[in-house]
């Protein structure tokens, strides 16, 4: 593939994930700010087909387009940046190396999971801290509306354990199944693609 190419399917893809942004939902017991949208689907079928660097390239520009119309001063963007890039890191890592369905499987897998441990680190470390401070919101009240949707959330431990652990596991767990059922059918189309615009270039010749 040209580089020409690649760069104009990872803006392609970038702005796919972009629109597939807007569509997000919230999970039933999940604290209300924590919103589910499949842009990590697509992020994900570009990163098989693609590579890690084009992949890392969508998330950012999607993040850039959401936050000029941020609701979290940031955060989720940012958040959402770290999470999605751990998510492809290792599971396209994992599949370069097990060539396979099962090895995209598992890498998916181990994404999710990487993915759902970090996000409770950086929620701990920097992101609730910020959100708070920029949207002017004590802890308190974060937690407190937290607990209207789930009474066990109580604080930054049940937060983390019962709120964004779950909810990273149910977003990973989307996406590997979207991204299972349509990257190889996808990957075919573009390479049949690139193999058409080979051979009419080489006829032209």
């Amino acid at each position: 593939m040209t580089k020409t190419m690649k760069i104009t399917y990872t803006a392609i893809f970038a702005a796919i994930a972009a629109v597939l942004m807007y569509f997000e939902f919230p999970l039933p017991f999940m604290p209300p700010f924590l919103k589910v949208d499949l842009s990590g689907a697509a992020i994900l079928i570009g990163a098989f087909i693609f590579g890690i660097g084009p992949a890392i390239m969508m998330i950012l520009i999607k993040d850039l387009i959401h936050v000029t119309q941020t609701q979290t001063g940031g955060s989720g963007e940012l958040q959402d940046f770290i999470l999605l890039a751990l998510f492809v890191i290792v599971a396209v890592s994992v599949y370069k190396r097990y060539h396979t369905r099962k090895g995209a499987i598992i890498g998916c897998l181990l994404g999710t999971l990487v993915m759902s441990v970090a996000g409770m680190a950086t929620n701990y470390l920097f992101i609730i801290p910020f959100y708070s401070k920029v949207m002017m919101m004590p802890l308190d009240a974060i937690f407190g509306a937290c607990a209207a949707v789930n009474p066990h959330i109580s604080g930054m431990s049940t937060y983390l354990l019962i709120g964004v652990l779950p909810f990273n596991i149910v977003k990973g767990g989307l996406i590997t199944f979207i991204t299972v059922i349509v990257y190889k059918k996808l990957s075919v189309f573009i390479k049949s693609k690139q193999f058409d615009l080979h051979r009419h270039t080489e006829t032209a010749k």
